[in-house]
């Protein structure tokens, strides 16, 4: 589907075609895996914080999963096809510095996501075994920041282990909890409707599960190019979308039974009454999956970071610059999970919401572009050269992603902002619903005009 390079590319970036490898299958259980962890649980404990009920809120949690996994998976498609990390693949959208902006995004996702994986690992360890929260955050850190330095390989291995085992627990999981586990009165009545912690609910896992779109391409790129789209799409939403929901509902059962109890604490009690010390072996294995999905953000974080250097001086893809790369993003990830952790529901709320408000119109831009602007046919040679085919900077993707941030502000809703538009219906944040298609319109009509790709003469 992609246009290979005329001429050959070495780049810290681009996987040749000689080292690609692996089945298309292999994307199930790094994702089922990358998912089904400890703040995947945490994600959907949010409805039922705010009071929402269990029924709705595994409503909230299926369709919110269905929408941010939908548009994810049509990324990881990308991989395969162009042999590059996914923020590459934003320059024919944004020029080769424009993508400057959303690479800058991307990479300050990936450290406030650590940040929070840091937060995350500390209180289940102090939940476990009673240990200080800073000095088991700092070790975890270092174990992930390992995994990471080894590399791709690894990472793959490793999901696949806890994917099995994942399953395992969550099956037993799953039946003990409609055996064994009473729920408070009204939480599976489907008349007990709230809709804004509903929506809050919804949008959040929309958020959660459409910012792995900014690196399903970085693993699904080692695939050989004959994987088809559909066979990346299916591979990647299934196991997305399975860890995802099955994670999320673990937190809402577990908060819905344990209202007075912290996430962890209440995911702990919810397990020992299915069987003693059960809860125990439940946050020892979502601890391990913590694990990898943290190294999956050092990973995605370094190369995010190699590359916004390259963009202004060639940077070889040495292990000396890896380790210097991986460094930083553990030192800035670390410096913000000690601020965060006195208030952690409170601020990654709010962090999904800016994710949600970032990543809406980067991820129509780039998909409307691969899927119906080029139709996956690309230079990659030029995508490399500040002076090729793509430009430094590309208007029509950075007019069009300015179009479709600014129309959903109106509708933005947080504790530090509520739009007009979200006061006129109950403080309601639906700017992603808003976004997607406006950002969409704005790109196809600037593409058009500009003759860009199928629209061009």
């Amino acid at each position: 589907m992609s246009s290979q390079p005329l001429i050959e590319v070495r780049s810290i970036d681009f996987v040749p075609l000689e080292e690609r490898h692996g089945k298309v299958w292999h994307l199930w259980p790094i994702w089922f895996a990358g998912d089904a962890h400890l703040v995947t649980l945490a994600t959907g404990a949010l409805g039922i914080g705010m009071g929402l009920n269990l029924f709705w809120s595994a409503m909230a949690i299926i369709g919110g999963c269905a929408l941010g996994t939908f548009f994810m998976a049509f990324h990881a498609a990308q991989g395969p096809q162009l042999g590059l990390p996914q923020m590459i693949q934003s320059r024919p959208q944004f020029g080769y510095f424009g993508a400057l902006l959303v690479w800058v995004v991307a990479l300050v996702t990936y450290i406030g996501y650590n940040a929070f994986n840091q937060v995350l690992a500390g209180q289940t360890m102090h939940e476990l075994a009673g240990l200080a929260t800073h000095p088991t955050m700092i070790a975890f850190t270092l174990v992930a920041l390992i995994v990471a330095l080894i590399g791709n390989d690894l990472i793959h291995t490793a999901q696949r282990v806890l994917a099995y085992t994942l399953i395992a627990i969550l099956a037993a999981f799953s039946i003990g909890v409609l055996i064994a586990v009473p729920l408070p009165a009204g939480q599976l009545d489907p008349l007990h409707f709230a809709i804004v912690p509903f929506l809050v609910q919804f949008f959040a896992a929309a958020a959660y599960q459409l910012s792995w779109s900014i690196y399903v391409s970085d693993y699904s790129r080692y695939l050989p190019p004959d994987v088809g789209v559909k066979s990346a799409f299916w591979w990647t939403f299934a196991g997305a979308m399975i860890g995802g929901v099955w994670m999320m509902m673990v937190g809402a059962i577990a908060v819905a039974a344990f209202p007075q109890m912290n996430v962890i604490a209440a995911a702990r009690a919810v397990g020992d009454m299915i069987a003693p010390g059960f809860g125990t072996v439940l946050l020892v294995v979502a601890l391990g999956s913590l694990i990898t999905a943290t190294s999956l953000n050092f990973y995605g974080a370094s190369l995010t970071l190699l590359s916004i250097a390259d963009a202004f001086r060639k940077v070889a893809g040495t292990v000396k610059n890896r380790v210097i790369s991986l460094m930083i993003v553990m030192l800035a990830s670390s410096a913000l999970s000690f601020s965060a952790s006195g208030s952690f529901m409170h601020q990654y709320e709010l962090l999904l919401s800016i994710l949600i408000y970032l990543f809406t119109p980067w991820t129509a831009i780039n998909l409307i572009d691969f899927y119906i602007v080029r139709k996956g046919h690309y230079s990659i040679a030029d995508i490399f050269d500040p002076d090729g085919i793509y430009g430094r900077w590309n208007a029509a993707g950075l007019i069009a992603y300015a179009i479709g941030f600014t129309a959903m502000v109106p509708f933005f809703s947080t504790h530090l902002f509520v739009g007009p538009a979200a006061a006129m219906i109950g403080a309601i944040d639906v700017s992603m619903l808003i976004g997607l298609p406006v950002s969409a319109i704005a790109y196809l009509w600037l593409c058009r005009r500009d003759k860009i790709g199928a629209f061009a003469e």
